[in-house]
């Protein structure tokens, strides 16, 4: 594997970690906050995130590369309500988006068809972050701050499922 590759999947295991901590935050935010559904399903994303780390981590090692596990640093433990929640997670999962972009133009750049070909499940990954997140943000807008609305909301995303679980489920 070449450096330049290694190092930016490096990058990617670093930002997989970190955003596992951020979910496992806002995660213990509703929880101490009464959202317990909201909780639960961000107790879930940050296990998934996890996932998405060690994925890269074994591929790296797998083509001889050199895995590094990053120090991570704490997040931000409180927060206003749960719009400014999930607008964070939004706007996280864009940027994640955009890293997750600039590495597979790394691979096509350097010819490295296998990490492109890898880098294609985190592509699609994404898309389905992005769309949940905004539909997420918008149930929100909707709900403004109707508390039977917030608490219906919070019921409701105790049932949701992510993308990594339900593929889990069905193999």
């Amino acid at each position: 594997m070449k450096k330049n590759i290694n190092d930016a999947l490096n990058k990617q295991v670093s930002l997989e970690a970190e955003s596992s901590h951020i979910y496992l935050s806002m995660a213990s935010w509703a929880e101490r906050n009464g959202f317990q559904g909201v909780a639960d399903f961000l107790y879930q994303h940050s296990d998934e995130e996890r996932i998405h780390m060690l994925k890269l981590i074994k591929f790296i090692n797998e083509r001889e590369g050199n895995a590094i596990i990053p120090a991570i640093q704490q997040p931000k433990a409180n927060y206003k309500n749960l719009v400014e929640i999930f607008q964070s997670i939004l706007n996280h999962e864009i940027y994640v988006t955009s890293e997750i972009n600039k590495l597979v133009e790394i691979t096509l750049k350097e010819k490295d068809f296998t990490t492109h070909h890898f880098l294609q499940w985190y592509v699609s990954e994404q898309l389905e972050e992005e769309a949940l997140a905004r539909q997420i943000n918008d149930k929100l807008k909707l709900i403004g701050s109707d508390k039977m609305g917030l608490y219906m909301f919070d019921r409701d995303l105790a049932r949701l499922r992510t993308a990594d679980t339900d593929t889990k489920n069905s193999e």
